[in-house]
Parts: structure tokens; C-alpha cells; sequence
């Protein structure tokens, strides 16, 4: 609690002293921590933005702007806690942190803009989200976004403009999205799963939720995809937005939990991670306390829940030599490792090479590389260097803000080959059945 001229941290959503003060500065998260390797600034680590937190909780520093800058410059990447040897919860300490930032209307103007462009106005509505895919789309397939960017023109708008329309994705040919329909399991069925639809990879990696139904009607599940449904919230949390963050993970609690379903898989592992911590979302909500309980107990990662079958190893031949890039939210959150690697060698064809460094964070961390466009570039660049190291053909990994990045990363460094996520090659070895 402050005790002296500053504030300190203001009603709710405040950093937990218990929490606050586990940490006993060992350092140790200093090695694994992207920003502190690529700076070594005791502030850029996880230890020196704890520090910053006890010391506007003790009233001996304003949250000020460049208190701010430091925590803005966090990953969020959690690798931190993977080695924190006193269980330091440093993902949702930096929430609640982010959190006070806004709600003292310390946030940057860039993030506020962001804020205001997408994840309040378009990640809340999925219409709205749908509507400006398919405008991007159009964009980018007629031709308009070289244009765009051959005159310049982006030049003369904000610099967050232009980074923002850099960092587009490529839209996919094909969107997927929630349907009253049931895909049936192709064999004996053993579960009724619900599968996340979510918010952007729907509309950027639409093939990729296909082949995770194909998949997971394969390794005899019945599936579901329940209309209603829509962004688990991750981003708004991760920005500080709790409140927002809590309005649609209530909307996704009661539609899954509605549909009667025995388990509910996300492909995608910041999804995952966030729905599986919705009891800390709602700890003082006793209307959904109970009910983000069940939930999350029913959410499992998609590789983790095909290991848990377990999944039906394929016949079919991929003959590829590929490196694996460990999602954050998968590895550090979720501590799920070996169960991707594990599906990757049962692939009959594959050659799984092991990459340098493969759990440090690629950069993206969800709007980090619109945010922070220069760290996240140094982030990227070291990646790149450990993935061409590999020689690989592709990069496979498990969430779709990855995929997004190192394929950004592939494009400017000239290195070949392409991203694809766990259950997209194995969903390839068991189309390949036929052929053989």
C-alpha cells in the first residue's frame, strides 16, 4: 500500500501483494527473459519491472510515463515464470499492472489509438471483424495494397498507421466460422468436443481450422462449434482492458458451457492459455466464479487433448526435414512441450531438427510488433538466425500469432520454406493415406 505523496495502485484489478513480493530476486529470470538478452537493462527484465511494481505499490514512484515505457516493453512471453523458482505469477501481476495503467489514463497514445481501432471496436464483434477481413482481403488481392504502398501515401498519416498496415496478415482464401452444423467423428465416437473458432485465425489461417475438425474427426471426435462464440479476450487482457477482457470471456463461458460439449479444444495456444485462467478473470465475480471454474477445467490446448486420446498416428508419407518453434503461451503457460514434438515424430517422413532457443519468444505477442516495431524486429531477427540454422523446409508450431510473425520474418529474410501449425502436417499425413 502507498505511503507516501503518490498514489500508488487504485482500487481493483491491482497487482496482488502476495503475489507481488514472492519475488526474491534471484535473477534468474534474467536468461531466459527476450528483452532483457537483447538489452541487458535490469529494467527491461522481469526482476526490474517487479521492482518498478513494488515501488508504486509502496508509494515511492508515480506511475509515470517512463515507468510505463518499461512495462510496455514486456513480451508478456512468460518465460519468466517457466524458471521462477518461487512461482512468481508474472503474467497476471503484469495484467493487473497494465490495468492500473489505464485506469489512471497513463497509457500511451498508440496503444490508446489501437485500443480504440481494434480491440475494443472490431476484436468484441465478430461482424465487424468479418466485415474488415473481407476488406483487407480485397485490398490485397486486387492489387490496391501495392499501390498503397508504392506512392507512399501512408507516409504522410501516423507512423502507427503505416507500421499498422505493414503488419497486416494475408488474409486466407477461405474463412472459417462458428455453425449450427455438427461434423460427425469418422470412426467410434468417443467425445463431443466444442472447438474455439476465436477471432483472427478463422479469418488468416481458415485452412488451418478446417484441418484441425478433419483432424480431430479422424481421432473419433464429434465436434461442435457453437454459434455465439467469439474472442476468447486474451489481447484486451494482455493490454490491461480486464473489463473487456471479462465481457467476452462471459459470452464464450455461457454459449460453450450451453452446448453441453465434454471437452473444449483450441488450436490456438494464447487462446488456451487465457481460457484456462478465466478463474483468475473472475475471482470477485460470484456469478461466474464457479462456472470459469468448469470452464476452464474443460479447455485443453488441441495438441494436448490429441495426446490425452491418444491421437491415431498416421500412415501417410510427409517427407520433409522441419523445426519446431514453441508457442510462449503453449511451453511457459501451459507447460506443454513434448506433446507437439511427439505428434510431429509419428509422422512417418518427417525429420524433426531441434532449433536453438526454441521456447524464446518469435516477437509477435499478439499487437506487440504494431506496439513495439523495433524490439519486436530484434526479437525476430534472433529467431530467424536460430531457424535457418536448422535448414528446415518449414517451421511448424501452434498458435496463430506465431505463424503470423515468423512468416513475416521468412518473407524479409529470404529464408525458404514456409509456417504451418501442428495439426495442418498432420492433417497432411492423413489425407496422404490414400495416395500411398
Amino acid at each position: 500500500m502507498a505511503d507516501s505523496g503518490f498514489p500508488g495502485f487504485i482500487g481493483g484489478d491491482a497487482p496482488s501483494e502476495s503475489d507481488l513480493y514472492r519475488c526474491v530476486h534471484c535473477g534468474l529470470c534474467l536468461s531466459a527473459c527476450p528483452t532483457y538478452l537483447q538489452t541487458g537493462l535490469e529494467t527491461e527484465s522481469p526482476r526490474g519491472r517487479l521492482a518498478l511494481m513494488k515501488a508504486v505499490n509502496e508509494g515511492r514512484l508515480a506511475i509515470t510515463g517512463r515507468v510505463v515505457a518499461h512495462w510496455d516493453l514486456c513480451l508478456q512471453c512468460r518465460a519468466c515464470e517457466a524458471v521462477c523458482p518461487s512461482g512468481v505469477p508474472y503474467g497476471w501481476l503484469m495484467e493487473n499492472a497494465r490495468a492500473q495503467v489505464l485506469k489512471q489514463g497513463k497509457r500511451s497514445a498508440k496503444l490508446n489509438s489501437i485500443s480504440r481501432l481494434f480491440l475494443r471496436s472490431a476484436l468484441p464483434h465478430p461482424g465487424r471483424l468479418k466485415l474488415g477481413a473481407h476488406l483487407i482481403r480485397l485490398y490485397q488481392r486486387w492489387g490496391i495494397q501495392g499501390l498503397v504502398r508504392r506512392s507512399r501515401i501512408l507516409n504522410l498519416l501516423p507512423g502507427h498507421v503505416s507500421r499498422f498496415e505493414s503488419n497486416l496478415p494475408v488474409m486466407g482464401s477461405r474463412f472459417f466460422a462458428p455453425s449450427p452444423k455438427v461434423y460427425p467423428s469418422l470412426s467410434d465416437k468417443k467425445l463431443t468436443v466444442g472447438l474455439l473458432s476465436g477471432c483472427v485465425m478463422p479469418l488468416v489461417q481458415g485452412a488451418t481450422m478446417d484441418a484441425a475438425v478433419r483432424v480431430l474427426n479422424r481421432n473419433g471426435c464429434e465436434v461442435a462449434v457453437p454459434v455465439g462464440q467469439g474472442c476468447c479476450g486474451a489481447l484486451n487482457a494482455h493490454s490491461g482492458d480486464l473489463d473487456m477482457a471479462r465481457s467476452m470471456a462471459r459470452k464464450n463461458i455461457d454459449v460453450f458451457l450451453a452446448a453441453g460439449v465434454e471437452q473444449i479444444v483450441v488450436a490456438s495456444a494464447g487462446c488456451s492459455a487465457t481460457m484456462k485462467e478465466y478463474p483468475d478473470l473472475f475471482a470477485e465475480d460470484v456469478k461466474y466464479r464457479e462456472k470459469a471454474v468448469h470452464f476452464s477445467q474443460l479447455t485443453m490446448d488441441i495438441t494436448e487433448f490429441l495426446a490425452s486420446l491418444p491421437w491415431e498416428a498416421p500412415k501417410g508419407q510427409v517427407n520433409r526435414r522441419v523445426t519446431y518453434q514453441d508457442p510462449c503461451h503453449l511451453a511457459n503457460a501451459q507447460g506443454i512441450t513434448s506433446q507437439p514434438r511427439a505428434i510431429l515424430k509419428s509422422i512417418p517422413g518427417v525429420e524433426l531438427v531441434e532449433m536453438e532457443q526454441s521456447s524464446v519468444c518469435c516477437g509477435g505477442a499478439g499487437i506487440y510488433s504494431t506496439v513495439q516495431e523495433e524490439m519486436s524486429g530484434r526479437v525476430l531477427d534472433t529467431k530467424m538466425t536460430h531457424i535457418a540454422a536448422t535448414q528446415a523446409d518449414q517451421v511448424v508450431t501452434a498458435n496463430p500469432g506465431c505463424m503470423i510473425q515468423i512468416n513475416q520474418g521468412l518473407a524479409n529474410s529470404g529464408i525458404s520454406g514456409g509456417v504451418c501449425h501442428v495439426v495442418d502436417i498432420l492433417d497432411e499425413a492423413y489425407r496422404g493415406e490414400s495416395q500411398d
